[in-house]
């Protein structure tokens, strides 16, 4: 890594035009991810992970808009870039795996005219030259046999071959940035582990920063040196992923940490149940004010309900949004 950041995310908003409402679905959301970083995002469903995912690759739809903030990358703003500008980045310098390829693929079209077709685009390669480049993405993917899936449509591929599909179109062209939204989703654990191998090696080869977006603790401890974690649209913590899970500061990350299973647990005390957080993230129509957090926190108090934290750095290194963070943090 270098001392640069790659992205930059600023006061983030992205708000929901609904019944002639503007509601806030993501506020206050700013983060950072140096070149050659894998930053970790992570929530319950509903939190704002995707949202944030697709308004910073441009694929944002009515009735969600981006209402205020920036985003920066490689230090030029995109955030107001017109449909064709966005286009000439989106596969080029960032990319996206999507979660689940079945419907991001097009299934009327061979897997290898879709890799090439990045190189027609971004590359301006004539098709014959491209589908060789197809056939090398493959290869780097590991795809057996490459030649021949070049042309298999995506059913008749397995899942866990449709998903290194996507990463091979994902990765085509060199992108800066690379966007991995739930990457491993509705796979077993062998192909899972097996992905997540695959993106970190060729993050390496090619330098690549991601933003790995995921409820799955487990992956995100793996995969990423830093975590920002979500809640209702707003980021509560932002620390060094070993410190989030050996001391988390904030009450909604120190319950998603607590309901982690842990090796041996079971031996030792025999069975136990699974610690959970009450509750359910509330729909963006219902967001409580305050803090966000406050109808599930074992610690919420009256200002809670009332004032929105504001965000407090930590000795240690970090950010977290909470009324009632240790003195001694």
């Amino acid at each position: 890594m270098t001392d640069q950041p790659l992205l930059e995310v600023e006061n983030l908003r992205i708000d929901l035009l609904t019944d002639g409402q503007r509601l806030s679905a993501v506020e206050e959301v700013s983060f950072t991810i140096m070149r050659g970083e894998t930053f970790g995002l992570v929530g319950e469903s509903g939190c704002g992970k995707s949202i944030t995912a697709l308004a910073l690759i441009g694929l944002l739809r009515a009735p969600l808009v981006i209402g205020g903030g920036r985003i920066r990358l490689e230090g030029k703003e995109i955030q107001s870039l017109s449909g064709p500008e966005m286009r000439k980045l989106r596969g080029n310098r960032i990319s996206m795996i999507f979660q689940e390829p079945m419907t991001a693929l097009n299934p009327l079209s061979p897997v290898g005219r879709q890799i090439a077709e990045m190189f027609v685009l971004h590359k301006a390669m004539g098709w014959k030259e491209a589908e060789r480049h197809a056939v090398q993405a493959l290869d780097n993917v590991r795809v057996p046999a490459p030649e021949r899936r070049m042309k298999d449509y995506p059913h008749q591929l397995s899942g866990g071959m449709r998903q290194r599909v996507m990463i091979a179109i994902a990765l085509a062209c060199g992108p800066g940035l690379l966007l991995a939204d739930e990457p491993t989703t509705a796979l077993d654990v062998t192909v899972q582990a097996e992905i997540l191998d695959l993106i970190r090696d060729l993050s390496k080869e090619q330098g690549t920063s991601v933003l790995m977006i995921s409820h799955d603790l487990g992956l995100i401890a793996n995969m990423c040196r830093r975590v920002g974690v979500m809640y209702a649209g707003r980021l509560v913590e932002q620390r060094n992923a070993d410190e989030i899970f050996e001391s988390p500061s904030h009450p909604y990350t120190k319950g998603l940490v607590a309901s982690l299973p842990l090796l041996g647990s079971r031996a030792k005390h025999g069975r136990q149940r699974l610690r959970e957080i009450s509750g359910v993230v509330p729909p963006v129509s219902s967001f409580p004010g305050g803090c966000r957090f406050h109808p599930r926190c074992y610690a919420a108090t009256d200002m809670c309900q009332t004032t929105a934290p504001a965000e407090t750095v930590l000795v240690r290194g970090g950010l977290v949004r909470c009324h009632h963070l240790e003195s001694s943090i």
